[in-house]
């Protein structure tokens, strides 16, 4: 399966520190899927229109069943990625937002500041993780049940 990787960060752009984000999420995916997985990876500041550029590559271009976001789904004011996100959805599916808070929030009460939605592009399944890599490897499991079934009806479609 391909999976769309994108790593929405000025700083990770600007070349000031190392995405550990990304590659997060290719270490606990490969963990969790029984299948091969080959991820197009992309990196962009946070910038509406950068990232929905990237979205719209990753689900009509690239053709990525699934595609996984990390960063900018706080409130500051470059945290874009959420509104990126919703200007390309098709459906928003906030499930996913409101189950990863929820997990997260016993271990970092703070995470209920996290703005993370998710929803639907064509064929593809967009999800907003957050940009902690200990946050991503403790959400990014429990939700392979519904990314499974998430990514069989959107092949049947």
């Amino acid at each position: 399966m391909k999976v769309g990787r994108l790593t929405c960060s000025d700083r990770a752009t600007a070349g000031i520190y190392q995405d550990k984000s990304g590659p997060e999420i290719e270490r606990v995916f490969i963990d969790i899927w029984s299948e091969p997985v080959e991820f197009v990876a992309e990196l962009v500041p946070d910038d509406v229109a950068e990232i929905g550029a990237a979205l719209r590559y990753l689900s009509d271009d690239a053709g990525c069943p699934l595609i996984v976001t990390t960063g900018g789904t706080g409130f500051a004011e470059r945290d874009v990625t959420p509104e990126a996100t919703r200007a390309v959805l098709q459906k928003e599916l906030p499930g996913f937002g409101e189950i990863m808070r929820s997990l997260s929030f016993a271990e970092a009460p703070t995470s209920i500041l996290s703005r993370a939605t998710a929803g639907i592009r064509g064929r593809s399944l967009i999800i907003n993780l957050p940009g902690n890599p200990r946050a991503i490897a403790q959400c990014l499991p429990p939700l392979v049940p519904a990314i499974r079934e998430a990514l069989r009806h959107l092949a049947e479609s």
